[in-house]
């Protein structure tokens, strides 16, 4: 047997590598711990290690051992974002007052979250738990966590993206194969986009998110990121689906594609798809020079394929003007998060009966010392929010969701009209209007889908299309109807196996600094 090289790996190359008995599961997980020894002391991906994971990787060869059918993840090394729930480890939020070990109180989980018990039964080695921002409240960075910050494995110097900030810096630097992310605001797609990698935002209640420590539940989601689409709609694959335990996922019922979305990538997509591009129309933000330039050359790549691009199709519409910024200047739009006190009791009291906390008003007395709204904090824009306040007050009754509801409604109506009116397939974005941004400093990212597609519950893909001059990386995403992640992986695979940036992205994080 040899070593598994982890700078070649996907999952399909790891089940290859099992096939022919080239490795076994606990060699490959030794060796992704070795990664993890030599350059997360650097990085600071991971802040809760497994210790049980080479004991799962050894059931795992003696399952293979004896003939048995085995799940369809079964030996890949993954990551999981710390706010979801995760037995035997505390759900901190990145946050010193959810910490025991930084003088706050732990929220032990008496169950996993739905995701993360799906992974476990698909047979994926969980190496342990990633870095966030205090509360996931940052799309750029995590430096405010108690674990300290994390690096970007593709240009250290520069903000990660976040706040699933930990799972793309685990993922670009070899530390596993795959890893789970969330979204509120851009979470998933600021840290593929800012690390050069795949990643799935996708339609909200396709994917369970019950057992993640929430910001808004009428927003949040989870979905994978990866290193090449593949393996991205594989995770998908185990991610999606109806469970009793969020009912709200009944309504991905009939939407996911017979055989699952990896059976649907296509090597033709792009060939006579219309797809719309960026514009005022959609965002009245310009474009970096830089960023428009490279664009350009992957408008140029895709319309090579065979596709057909239609020139800001939200023109004239009204759909920008939908956007309320909150906190102004910020370009996010905060709408959905009103609900926050609300979510939170009902997270704490799933959480089991010999929690630490289980009511939002325990969960504010244990906190008071840091209100994470109070002025300061990294909430702080919320009290001001319509319906936020009541909420607060009387956290165990469903709030006012008017605002948020509306402007969903209209976000949907005016996209499916824009959709139908040109036929389009899909859009296709930079997901960010410049460069990735320092490390440290007030800039943040600019993305161009967040919030849009998060207030609308839309779903993209982002897919690596290059570099910028200074080394941030450049990617696009692919945004759809609602349900429509199978065409979006197709077009997005498509594109990556044409183009190759994506191999170029996977030669980042073989060294440090």
């Amino acid at each position: 047997m040899s070593l598994p090289d982890l700078h070649t790996l996907t999952v399909a190359t790891v089940q290859a590598g099992f096939a022919r008995c080239d490795f076994t599961c606990a060699e490959l997980t030794q060796a992704c711990l070795d990664q993890i020894d030599r350059f997360n002391p650097h990085y600071n991906a991971i802040i809760l290690h497994n210790p049980g994971a080479l004991a799962d990787a050894g059931e795992i060869d003696r399952r293979r051992a004896a003939g048995e059918e085995l799940p369809p993840l079964a030996g890949v090394p993954v990551v999981i974002k710390d706010p979801m729930d995760m037995v035997g480890f505390p759900t901190t939020g990145g946050w010193a007052q959810l910490y025991s070990g930084a003088g706050g109180i732990d929220l032990m989980p008496a169950s996993d979250s739905p995701v993360v018990a799906r992974m476990r039964a698909a047979g994926a080695i969980l190496l342990g738990k990633t870095n966030v921002p205090v509360l996931s409240a940052s799309g750029t960075h995590a430096n405010d966590s108690w674990a300290g910050p994390t690096l970007n494995a593709a240009a250290p110097d520069l903000a990660p993206g976040a706040s699933s900030a930990g799972t793309a810096t685990a993922v670009a630097s070899f530390m596993c194969v795959l890893g789970l992310a969330e979204e509120t605001g851009g979470s998933i797609q600021n840290p593929a986009a800012a690390q050069g990698l795949v990643g799935i935002k996708p339609t909200h209640a396709l994917v369970p998110n019950t057992g993640v420590l929430p910001l808004s539940s009428q927003r949040d989601v989870v979905g994978p990121i990866a290193r090449c689409v593949r393996d991205a709609a594989l995770c998908l694959d185990v991610l999606a689906g109806f469970t009793m335990a969020d009912p709200k996922t009944t309504a991905s019922v009939g939407r996911i594609p017979a055989g699952g979305y990896a059976a649907c990538l296509s090597s033709t997509a792009l060939n006579g798809a219309r797809l719309g591009l960026y514009g005022p129309g959609w965002r009245d933000a310009a474009l970096s020079d830089e960023t428009a330039a490279l664009y350009a050359r992957a408008q140029y790549e895709i319309a090579a394929r065979g596709a057909a691009l239609i020139d800001d199709p939200f023109a004239g519409t009204g759909f920008a003007a939908i956007a309320r910024d909150r906190p102004p200047g910020t370009r996010f739009d905060a709408r959905g998060l009103e609900s926050l006190p609300f979510d939170l009791q009902n997270y704490l009291q799933r959480l089991g009966p010999d929690a630490a906390l289980r009511s939002f008003e325990a969960f504010a007395a244990a906190t008071a010392a840091a209100d994470p709204f109070a002025p300061g904090g990294p909430l702080d824009y919320l009290p001001a929010m319509p319906a936020f306040q009541a909420c607060r007050a009387n956290p165990g009754q469903p709030p006012d969701m008017t605002d948020f509801t509306a402007a969903r409604e209209a976000y949907r109506a005016l996209f499916a009209e824009v959709m139908d009116r040109n036929e389009l397939d899909a859009l296709v974005f930079p997901q960010m209007r410049a460069a990735v941004p320092p490390l440290r400093g007030p800039e943040m990212i600019q993305a161009t889908t967040v919030s849009e597609i998060n207030i609308a519950g839309l779903p993209g893909v982002v897919v690596p299309a290059g570099a910028h001059a200074g080394g941030a990386p450049f990617c696009l995403i692919f945004v759809g109807r609602p349900w429509s992640e199978a065409r979006l992986l197709a077009l997005a695979h498509d594109y990556e196996q044409a183009t190759g940036h994506w191999r170029a992205a996977r030669l980042v994080g073989n060294g440090v600094g």
